[in-house]
């Protein structure tokens, strides 16, 4: 197999961007503080029979390629045997020129598998035969695939009414990394979907012993499962929301309204679902901040726009997409109302509509308190945007309008054990931009310095934040 554009300084175009990548952040280990990795294949040390089933399976990144270069959807998600899928896809990689998955799944087959060769459809099943093989080896288990990247960190992302045995049976075993869950409660606000939300409360009840009837039991029963996270090793809430929801107080009436919706007397939808999860949202961002939490925003997407793939294959199908609606003054106003009770826990805000850059980064320098550095930040590239351009053009505008140096770097936000190289396409990106800048004369021409920044967004920083 021929060697290919990814060598040891891919992306690296000067020689301080090269001495600031090997010298200083290839070798640093890896922080992930938010992914969806399933826990339990953590905690079991799952092996994967076939590349197909660790590569593909659940990939949406991939899918959406595949349907828009004509690919039946039986060779996608269907019933198509693991090998068919995977060939499939190697036809098409080839065709990914310029989109992200072409760099992603490349660096991926090297850093994970040592192969350095385009694939397509001629060495596919070559590829699939060496790779198939090397799964069926001890290394390729989740936890030593863990362990291959360095990864002190896995943040993974968990509902409210999760028991976390899986949790807890790893870190009491100890395996030279941390699995912490993540408190992510957005079904809990959802009440503008009726059938969902009261099945919702079914769950929560059961999970916190607690019989919700009224707002305040709804409370309740949310801090004791906030309690039992915690308790748990717990110490990050993260939320995907469309828009940030108004920041309001329960009034009696809306009270009234709960326990009649929640009781069946009323048969019409809530009047108010964006004041309810506004209101439900900041009563937890104040239980975060009093147990000494980081607190997560993932905001914008538009999900689930195909209704005939939703019916089908049900939620994260590869039909969402980047929604263009207001953030900036309901975000301000929320984190306001936190902020005047200095009740404002640590704070990540991410954005998926690139437009939203300059008000995202300008509202984080908002609302840093000169006591804890960094405290609100401006997240890293997410979703469609973390790609080349959406990272760099994240960095550059954190530069402009923030202060790089505190940033606590990549996360992978994602549901894929081979997903850990796009920490290294970060590292290298991040010192590109930097070493470009010194060939043009902004910065100066001092390796230690600049490595200095270098360690502390790749790593020391995101330490320091979390742990």
């Amino acid at each position: 197999m021929t060697s290919t554009i990814f060598h040891d300084d891919f992306l690296l175009q000067s020689q301080m961007a090269r001495r600031l990548y090997h010298g200083h952040a290839a070798d640093l280990p890896i922080l992930d503080y938010h992914n969806h990795l399933p826990p339990a294949e953590i905690a079991e040390d799952k092996r994967f029979a076939t590349l197909t089933e660790i590569w593909l399976k659940g990939d949406h990144y991939k899918w959406r390629a595949m349907r828009a270069l004509g690919v039946d959807e039986n060779l996608v998600t269907g019933t198509a045997t693991d090998e068919e899928k995977f060939m499939a896809w190697a036809a098409c990689l080839p065709k990914t020129l310029r989109n992200p998955l072409f760099h992603w799944s490349h660096l991926e087959l090297k850093n994970y598998f040592g192969i350095n060769a385009y694939l397509n459809k001629n060495n596919a099943a070559e590829v699939y035969s060496i790779c198939n093989e090397l799964l069926q080896t001890n290394e390729y288990s989740t936890q030593n695939l863990l362990h291959k990247f360095k990864v002190e960190l896995v943040g993974t992302t968990d509902d409210p009414c999760d028991d976390l045995m899986h949790h807890k049976a790893f870190n009491d075993k100890g395996f030279g990394f941390i699995m912490r869950p993540s408190f992510r409660p957005d079904k809990a606000l959802n009440i503008g979907d009726k059938t969902a939300f009261t099945q919702y409360l079914k769950q929560l009840e059961k999970a916190s012993g607690i019989n919700i009837s009224t707002y305040e039991n709804l409370l309740e029963a949310l801090k004791n499962r906030v309690d039992y996270f915690h308790q748990n090793g717990c110490r990050i809430a993260d939320h995907g929301l469309v828009q940030m929801p108004p920041a309001a107080e329960f009034s009696r009436s809306l009270q009234r309204e709960f326990a009649e919706f929640v009781s069946g007397e009323s048969k019409q939808p809530f009047s108010s679902p964006a004041a309810f999860a506004g209101i439900v949202l900041l009563e937890l961002c104040r239980m975060y901040h009093e147990r000494g939490w980081v607190q997560q925003f993932h905001l914008g997407p538009l999900r689930n726009t195909n209704s005939r793939q939703l019916a089908r294959l049900g939620a994260d199908a590869g039909v969402d997409s980047i929604g263009d609606l207001p953030q900036a003054a309901a975000l301000a106003q929320f984190l306001d109302a936190l902020d005047r009770t200095d009740q404002l826990a640590k704070t990540i805000l991410y954005n998926i509509n690139p437009a939203d850059n300059e008000a995202f980064a300008t509202m984080c320098g908002n609302f840093q308190d000169g006591k804890i550095r960094g405290k609100i930040q401006f997240g890293s590239g997410w979703w469609f945007l973390d790609q080349l351009d959406g990272m760099e053009k994240q960095i550059n505008v954190l530069s402009n309008m923030g202060i790089l140096s505190t940033f606590i770097g990549m996360t992978t936000d994602s549901r894929s054990f081979l997903s850990f190289p796009r920490h290294e396409y970060f590292r290298r990106l991040l010192c590109n931009i930097l070493g470009n800048d010194v060939e043009r004369g902004l910065l100066p021409n001092d390796e230690e310095w600049l490595g200095g920044l270098v360690a502390d967004i790749c790593y020391h920083n995101a330490k320091t934040y979390f742990i």
